[in-house]
């Protein structure tokens, strides 16, 4: 990072009248560590605590200060490092302790990130945080596919859900999400990928509909797939694609062929590094 930029009074080690601690919330966006925030690059360079989360990708934890403490909070399907009540309780740790905390977080904190839990369980603790928002994976994923998310011949709304519910919710409203004219961005779908095909087609969109899966975008190891609802599931088996990945359903995938601008670079295996 520029080495000229001045570091805040509120990332220094505590002292004699220093503040106490503090949490930044930030987002680390999709993955591609050019599409960070200022704020976010400023801070992560700047960083005395960082608590990481599993979908931040490895260019944008290159940009961490060196001597930053890292601590692994990453949570994947059936897979938990730490569960959400023993984040909330680390984070309120380390800010009583005087630390000055950044809780790394893939996308946006507040876009199915669980942000606003964390905020919540800062806030009744009465613990000084920030919000640093960060582009969601919806906005830059489909931008590095090539497939926008409204289009005035194609879509007038975009819907951002997740396939991954918590447990015992309710379902999702399959018919409010099963709209014409609409974009549907689907989080954390992978696995319930069969399902949400067959449901949303159940439930008025055509079988035909276009819908795409996007593993890793933005980053050199995105792949796209695409297909209809119809054949969608079998396609991303068959390709083998696995998480993380987004889901778009809706007329703007047809557009891909045409706009698709995004080459990820070839990687380099061990042999020819």
């Amino acid at each position: 990072m520029n080495a000229c930029v001045d570091l805040p009074r509120s990332l220094l080690r505590p002292g004699a009248g220093a503040r106490p601690g503090r949490v930044y919330l930030v987002g680390a966006g999709p993955g591609d560590p050019d599409l960070l925030t200022l704020r976010a690059a400023r801070l992560l360079a700047q960083a005395e605590v960082v608590v990481l989360d599993q979908l931040v990708s490895a260019e944008v934890q290159a940009l961490i200060a060196p001597r930053a403490q890292v601590i692994d909070a990453g949570k994947q399907r059936q897979r938990h490092t730490m569960e959400q009540d023993e984040i909330n309780a680390l984070l309120v740790r380390l800010a009583r302790q005087g630390r000055q905390v950044v809780r790394l977080k893939g996308g946006d904190p507040f876009v199915f990130g669980r942000g606003g839990e964390e905020a919540q369980a800062l806030a009744e603790a009465g613990i000084e945080f920030e919000v640093v928002p960060g582009i969601t994976a919806a906005c830059g994923v489909s931008a590095y596919a090539g497939i926008p998310l409204t289009h005035r011949d194609h879509a007038q709304s975009c819907s951002f859900v997740t396939g991954h519910v918590k447990e015992g919710g309710p379902e999702p409203d399959w018919a409010a999400l099963a709209q014409p004219q609409q974009t549907l961005v689907i989080y954390m779908g992978l696995a319930a990928l069969p399902r949400i095909c067959t449901q949303l087609a159940a439930h008025g969109l055509s079988p035909e509909t276009p819908a795409a899966v996007v593993q890793q975008g933005t980053t050199a190891a995105q792949r796209v797939v695409t297909g209809t609802l119809a054949d969608l599931a079998a396609r991303v088996q068959a390709a083998g694609l696995r998480s993380p990945c987004l889901t778009i359903v809706g007329e703007v995938v047809r557009l891909r062929e045409q706009l698709a601008w995004f080459e990820p670079a070839p990687v380099l295996s061990a042999a020819c590094a």
